[in-house]
């Protein structure tokens, strides 16, 4: 008479279980999460206060840009009022929008 494998009730792995590994621990945690290599830093100059946290940016090259703020400047309740001078991330795939990631005292 042959034995039947037991049936498990639970997936593998169980919701007990977390399998972790990650390259970036190896390396530094912290380093993987400050260090964006997509990314295009400038700086510029708050314009104009919009609605919804939203900002309108002059770039030294003269060029307007749609930013909002960053979640550690929205954390740390830092106010950015117009004429601010702030550093943005701006995505290679659209440079008309950007995120605020430091304003200059």
């Amino acid at each position: 008479m042959a034995v039947a494998a037991p049936i498990l009730s639970t997936p593998w792995p169980s919701p007990n279980v977390v399998l972790k590994y990650s390259l970036d621990a190896e390396r530094g945690r912290s380093e993987s999460l400050t260090k964006r290599d997509d990314v295009i830093e400038v700086k510029g100059k708050v314009i104009e206060s919009l609605p919804n946290a939203m900002f309108r940016v002059e770039l030294d090259n003269g060029h307007k840009i749609l930013a909002h703020v960053s979640g550690k400047i929205r954390i740390n309740f830092i106010r950015i009022l117009p004429g601010d001078t702030v550093t943005m991330e701006l995505s290679p795939y659209d440079l008309t929008r950007g995120r605020i990631i430091y304003r200059y005292k």
